[in-house]
């Protein structure tokens, strides 16, 4: 999206740029159909992470307060990545499975369809 700035002087200084946090990546990460989080949140991680560590890790300390959390069936999650539907497999590094500065990674977890299945 352009912006124009109120002032011809202005200059903005990009924080979010990936230098800015050394050698991680910034990973969005959204759990469709449980709007008890409101957006994706944003964790930063090192892209040599491998995702059996980053499900067993990351994605606890940011979804686990949610009740349906800990019936996901792993090995049924759809995995989306930057719009594409992915197959991670455990042993990969987030690298290697495609995650880039700033991704935005978005899981579905079939049956489980939020707060008594309203979506929350």
């Amino acid at each position: 999206m352009v912006v124009t700035a109120i002032r011809p002087d202005y200059t903005g200084k990009v924080m979010d740029k990936q230098e800015n946090y050394g050698d991680n990546i910034v990973v969005f990460v959204g759990w469709d159909e449980h709007l008890l989080f409101c957006s994706a949140k944003a964790f930063p991680l090192p892209p040599n992470m491998t995702f059996k560590d980053f499900k067993a890790g990351v994605l606890p300390d940011g979804f686990n307060q949610h009740p349906d959390f800990e019936h996901i069936k792993w090995d049924e999650v759809l995995w989306n990545l930057n719009g594409e539907m992915i197959t991670p497999s455990d042993e990969q590094t987030l690298e290697e499975v495609g995650f880039d500065h700033k991704s935005l990674l978005r899981f579905k977890t079939p049956g489980l369809n939020g707060w008594k299945g309203t979506g929350v």
